[in-house]
């Protein structure tokens, strides 16, 4: 079933064109990704199908009654409500219907207002839906709902956005960079959520095992071409490689086709028979099918890395938190040559602080860093490039010099350094505020590199780049010489980098693990099926052992015990809501003593009932599994 169609649209901004004349359609249930190099309009395709902008030319058409959301990369919320409120504020019926049954639950003594929410709960199918959308926020971190979106990060208003579009349940859901600001078990839960769901999607993202894993169909736009792969990211690698063959095969003919024709054409033929005359009005074509270029320039990557003395970086009883939070607690560790580590660990455990104590952006409480003579640092942080007003893209690397040094007494130009990096010498003189978002990553990270750092820290340095831009700086890290740290939650580009991780667990403890990112997963998994199995086997030895009897002697269900073991799921679905909105008031209600006292008798009771209710239901259960 087509849910939207793409009609020969075409953009532009002044005399930059971005694409012209593209034309695809979404179908129910595809899985899409849209892979482009920065600069060629994604997020302006995406901002079409959203309805957030319109194209200068063509249509977009939409089936019927469709719902969509838009996941944007920096997402536009009222900073003066809370995240309670900016989700039930979406459109979406059953929240609605939650929302009324939760005020019903506040005004007991309303009989019928409770009786008609409860039925609309029941209609509505709202209390599976109260799981899930509970078990979301849950995932992405969000717990405390009474937090006002002014007071948030820029990663925690991506994470409210993207609840928000998953909550919604919507026909079409467009992204663009969803793992943005996620740390990695956040991408992991949303990888395996896209993957089980049957939902339709259309997004932009530079995750090269979310797009493996979760997307059905990838969409390139290559030299303003569309051409579709219907497979995951590894069949598009494979077929991209066979099509870029087949084109210089198709170049190599034309070229040859036209040399002939050329020939002939010198010869001042007359076109006297209509054979002669067809032969010369496709001349043109086959000319101008010869001298088609593929644009397939690279970002080139150089640096004239500055020797390496032998005492690289030292850290001896580093020792830091915030009020609450430590973050290093007597942590030492020494850096030899050429090393490459990776930093791991969830949101708000300390990476970011921990890499500015190593450049000296900021101190640790008690301990000493002592960083080797030699050693210059080059820290390309998530803030990204500092934008001055009517700055323009030359004037940023010419801030270093008129020439930068290379390798081996060489020198280059700031335009010629930036043509390196992509940007074309009219490109150079726009502003810097008009670029796109993988534009400025590539800019930023070319301010980095040109003063020749030999300790390179790199703190989400794949967040907006293109793929094309990763597998260069992939290869360029890969023969760096110097020492490294990434931080990133990008795994593919995690694998292929570093040699060992930090893992920062929180509470200030940081391990240290021999390998790459799927080394460390692949020890987690097979860890936590080991306590899994160590916790079952003690299960099994301390419950009794039931004979074959015993087993033979259980009764299938009646009807009205199947009617019954249904209602006892949702008995306790409505118990456990109660127990949770209790425990909520405990955290954030400022209660008077009979207020505990009210609400801990009430807690238990509830308690109490939850316990006998699951105690019956898997009573029902055992006599469905006999």
């Amino acid at each position: 079933m087509n849910l939207l169609t793409v009609e020969n649209i075409s953009k532009s901004f002044g005399e930059r064109i971005l694409f012209e004349q593209l034309s695809f359609g979404i179908n129910k249930d595809q899985k899409i990704a849209l892979i482009a190099k920065n600069g060629t309009g994604k997020t302006s395709i995406l901002n079409i199908l959203s309805g957030a902008d319109a194209p200068d030319s063509g249509k977009v058409n939409y089936r019927k009654g469709i719902r969509t959301s838009f996941l944007e990369q920096e997402p536009d919320l009222d900073p003066k409500l809370t995240i309670e409120e900016t989700i039930f504020a979406s459109d979406n019926e059953v929240l609605r219907v939650i929302t009324r049954y939760e005020a019903a639950l506040e005004n007991p003594e309303d009989a019928d207002a409770y009786q008609s929410a409860f039925e609309d709960m029941e209609r509505f199918g709202a209390w599976d839906f109260e799981t899930q959308y509970k078990q979301i926020l849950s995932k992405l971190k969000l717990e405390d709902l009474k937090v006002k979106v002014g007071l948030l990060s820029g990663g925690q208003k991506k994470r409210i956005a993207l609840a928000n579009a998953l909550i919604n349940r919507p026909d079409l859901l467009i992204l663009d960079e969803p793992t943005n600001h996620l740390d990695l078990e956040m991408i992991e839960w949303l990888e395996h959520y896209f993957a089980k769901e049957n939902m339709t999607l259309f997004m932009v993202t530079h995750d090269r095992y979310f797009l493996e894993r979760v997307c059905n169909e990838i969409i390139e736009l290559d030299n303003g071409t569309l051409y579709p792969y219907k497979g995951n990211y590894s069949y598009y690698l494979e077929k991209k490689d066979s099509r870029m063959e087949q084109e210089a095969t198709e170049l190599h003919k034309s070229k040859q086709l036209f040399k002939k024709e050329l020939a002939w054409m010198r010869r001042q033929p007359k076109a006297r028979t209509t054979k002669s005359k067809s032969r010369i009005d496709d001349f043109q074509t086959i000319k101008d099918r010869a001298g088609k270029r593929r644009n397939e320039h690279e970002v080139q990557l150089e640096l004239n890395m500055a020797r390496v003395g032998s005492k690289i970086l030292e850290l001896h009883k580093l020792v830091k938190s915030f009020p609450g939070i430590p973050i290093l607690d007597k942590f030492d560790y020494t850096f030899n040559k050429g090393e490459r580590l990776g930093v791991i660990g969830k949101n708000g455990t300390g990476k970011s602080t921990f890499l500015n104590i190593l450049t000296g952006s900021d101190t640790p409480d008690t301990g000493k860093v002592i960083v080797g003579d030699t050693i210059k640092f080059g820290y390309y942080t998530q803030k990204g490039i500092t934008i001055k007003e009517g700055q323009k893209v030359i004037d940023v690397v010419r801030e270093f010099g008129d020439f930068i040094p290379l390798m081996k007494g060489r020198q280059i130009s700031a335009q010629q350094l930036l043509e390196r990096f992509l940007f074309d010498r009219k490109k150079q003189y726009d502003f810097v505020d008009k670029l796109s978002g993988g534009e400025r990553k590539r800019l930023y990270l070319c301010t980095v590199l040109i003063q020749n750092p030999n300790f390179l820290i790199l703190d989400e340095p794949t967040n907006d780049l293109d793929i094309v831009t990763l597998n260069v700086l992939e290869s360029f890290l890969l023969d760096f010489p110097g020492c490294l740290i990434v931080v990133s939650h990008d795994r593919y580009f995690m694998d292929k980098i570093v040699d060992h991780l930090f893992v920062f667990r929180g509470n200030a403890v940081i391990e240290d693990f021999p390998g790459n990112y799927s080394d460390f997963r692949a020890y987690e998994d097979s860890t936590l099926i080991e306590s899994r199995i160590e916790k079952e086997k003690q299960q099994e030895s301390k419950t009794p052992k039931k004979s074959w009897k015993e087993d033979t002697s259980k009764s299938k269900l009646s009807y009205a015990e199947q009617k019954e073991h249904k209602q006892l799921e949702k008995d306790i679905q409505k118990l456990e809501f109660k127990k949770g909105e209790i425990e909520q008031q405990f955290v954030t209600g400022d209660l008077s003593p009979e207020n505990i006292a009210e609400l801990s008798k009430a807690l238990k009771e509830i308690a109490d009932g939850i316990e006998t209710k699951t105690e019956r239901w898997f009573e029902l259960s055992a006599m469905i599994e006999g």
